[in-house]
């Protein structure tokens, strides 16, 4: 069964677009290797946390910061299809 992300996302914060737009990042780079993204609105305020079937992977309370694109594809390539290549967004 393929995987599902889910970004939990601050509706306070405005955090919905910046929620989105990395959905439409991850499902037009791995089509064929996820079910889908889910984009939850969190009931706890500053809340911005990315999971693949329900491991976190990114925290944006933990980490102090917002994941760049490129390393959040890396992060979601290396649990759902760690042998993609993914061009100019792989680890140099």
């Amino acid at each position: 069964m393929k995987p599902i992300i889910c970004v939990e996302y601050c509706p306070k914060c405005g955090w919905m677009l910046r929620a989105a737009y990395m959905a439409q990042e991850l499902l037009t780079t791995f089509p064929d290797d996820v079910k889908g993204v889910l984009l939850e609105p969190s009931q706890t305020s500053g809340s911005y946390i990315i999971r693949v079937n329900e491991q976190v992977i990114f925290d944006r309370k933990q980490m102090g910061r917002f994941p760049e694109i490129k390393e959040l594809k890396q992060l979601v390539r290396d649990r759902v299809n760690p042998g993609k290549s993914l061009g100019h967004s792989d680890k140099k």
